[in-house]
Order: structure tokens, then C-alpha cells, then sequence
């Protein structure tokens, strides 16, 4: 029986490889990075541009070359690139700044006639100026209604109010690593993911705490980059304490080489320390025959 395919549903079209369509920008609040459709415009890597968020139109500044979508891209709506920023713009921006740096003064004045402990961190004012953003901390919550009623009556804006850690101070305030670049926290870094010590000492790193810590204070965010690729490796190595065969000599294993895939065997015969790859572990070579 023959049926009628004009009403079937026509398949989705594909973006072609070759369409560079897609910018990533990031904003002046550290971590908030996102995609966005770039449509017909040419842009350049550190071009600013007023783009759509679920906020409202915002000025960013373009972080990378134009890009085709990625997999996970390509069935979605990406918000637009409104327009590359123009002198309104820019003279936007500058009166926000300004606004800004009033709001430092109001802010200080405020919390002491309220006798709040609190150290403002950063003002961010929104790109329309419908409303100003205070990153703040303090040693424990604090009831700012009132200081929220009395900036709104001095600024003439909406406010928000936001109680940070020290890993948000950071990321806020900016600088340089000990690697010489940039924060991860300030540049690029949109979320911050659990660190813990086991994930030094699986790395075979020093627990010195001052080489271990960020600027911040805490553990430093790039402990984790290489965690799961240390436990990938470790699981092809005889355990730490296992007693195995190798053609070096009998013995048992008293360290990782991780990288290399190598172990450290200390031999039964005369208690040397050698170095054996993968290779020369007998139930390796007797496996890989089998």
C-alpha cells in the first residue's frame, strides 16, 4: 500500500563544518562565559558587543575566534550578538563605572550607620542601569534589608545583595598564578568543583599547605585538572604493597611511577630498589602471551 510522505516530518537541517557562526564572550563578573549566535557579523577575538542574556542586553568582550557549533550546540537556540558596541555603548559603560564607584562610597556609609560588619568586594551595575549588584562578605549572614531600602532610595535603582566566600573574592578581585598566567578563576573557570588533598596525593604532589594553596586561600582549583587521569593510569599499575614477579627480581612494590607506568619493586634477594616498566612484571608478559 503506498502511503503519502508529503506529510512526513522533514528532517532537521544540519549546520554545514565550514559556517564559523558562534563567539563565546565573557562579561566583567569572572566566570560568566557563554555562546552566542554571531549571525552575519565579523568578529575579532577581544571585539566588544552587546549581547542577549536572560538579564537583558549586556556588554562583553568576544574571548576567541568565530567558531562552528559544537556537537552539543547544534539543536540549540544560542542568544544573539545584538550588535557590535558603538560609542553609546561604550559611553554607557563609562557611566555605569561611574555609578559604580558612587555606590562604594554610599555602600561604606550605609553599613556603618546600620553597624553591619561587612567588606563590599564589587559593585557590578547592569549594562541598562535598572540594577546594581553588591558582592559582599561578612563573618556570618546578616539581616541588610535595611541597607538594601536605604541604597535603593540613594542610587535609584534596583538592588541585590550577595554574600561570597573567599574562592569568590578571588575570582572577583583577579591576578596571577605561580604559573605566570592568568587566574583560572578570573579568566575562565565558570563553576568551582570539589578539592580535596587526596587529589595531591594521588598526583604525588608535596602536602606542603603553602604550595598547595591558591590565592585565595584554599586548595587550588588545578589540583583536579589532572586527578582523573592519575586514577586512569594507577588502575593498569600493581598496587602500592603488592609482592610480584618481574625479570629484575622477585619483590614488592614500594612506589608509583605513574606517568611513566613504571613501579618502583623492592627486591626480596637483596633489598635494592629498581625500577620496572609494565613489560617486565611476569603475570604482565605471561597475560599478554596467554
Amino acid at each position: 500500500m503506498e502511503t503519502d510522505s508529503s506529510h512526513e516530518a522533514a528532517p532537521a537541517p544540519s549546520m554545514p563544518d565550514d559556517v564559523r557562526d558562534v563567539v563565546d564572550v565573557r562579561f566583567r563578573v569572572a566566570g560568566r562565559a557563554g555562546a552566542y549566535d554571531a549571525g552575519t557579523l565579523e568578529l575579532a577575538m577581544h571585539d566588544l558587543v552587546v549581547v542577549q542574556t536572560e538579564r537583558g542586553p549586556e556588554l562583553g568582550e568576544v574571548i576567541g575566534r568565530a567558531r562552528a557549533r559544537w556537537p552539543n550546540e547544534l539543536d540549540q537556540r544560542l542568544p544573539r550578538v545584538l550588535r557590535r558596541a558603538d560609542e553609546r555603548d561604550l559611553s554607557r559603560a563609562d557611566h555605569n563605572r561611574a555609578q559604580e564607584r558612587r555606590a562604594y562610597g554610599a555602600f561604606a556609609s550605609l553599613a556603618n550607620k546600620h553597624k553591619l560588619d561587612a567588606k563590599l568586594i564589587r559593585v557590578d551595575y547592569r549594562f541598562d542601569g535598572g540594577k546594581a549588584v553588591f558582592y559582599f562578605m561578612a563573618a556570618s549572614r546578616i539581616d541588610f534589608r535595611a541597607l538594601v531600602r536605604d541604597l535603593a532610595q540613594t542610587l535609584h535603582t534596583r538592588i541585590e545583595m550577595r554574600q561570597i566566600g573567599d574562592r569568590d573574592e578571588t575570582r572577583l578581585i583577579g591576578g596571577i598564578g605561580p604559573c605566570g598566567r592568568e587566574l583560572c578563576c578570573s579568566s575562565w573557570l565558570r563553576e568551582f568543583a570539589a578539592v580535596s588533598v587526596k587529589m595531591a596525593k594521588e598526583q604525588d604532589l608535596s602536602l606542603n599547605p603553602s604550595k598547595l594553596a591558591g590565592m585565595c586561600g584554599r586548595l587550588k582549583c588545578c589540583l583536579r585538572y589532572e586527578y582523573d587521569t592519575y586514577l586512569s593510569l594507577r588502575r593498569g599499575l600493581p598496587g602500592v604493597g603488592k609482592r610480584v614477579k618481574s625479570v629484575k627480581g622477585d619483590g614488592e612494590v614500594v612506589k608509583h611511577l605513574t606517568l611513566k607506568q613504571h613501579v618502583l619493586l623492592r627486591r626480596d634477594e637483596d633489598g635494592l630498589v629498581v625500577e620496572c616498566s609494565l613489560e617486565d612484571l611476569v603475570e604482565r608478559r605471561s597475560d599478554a602471551d596467554a
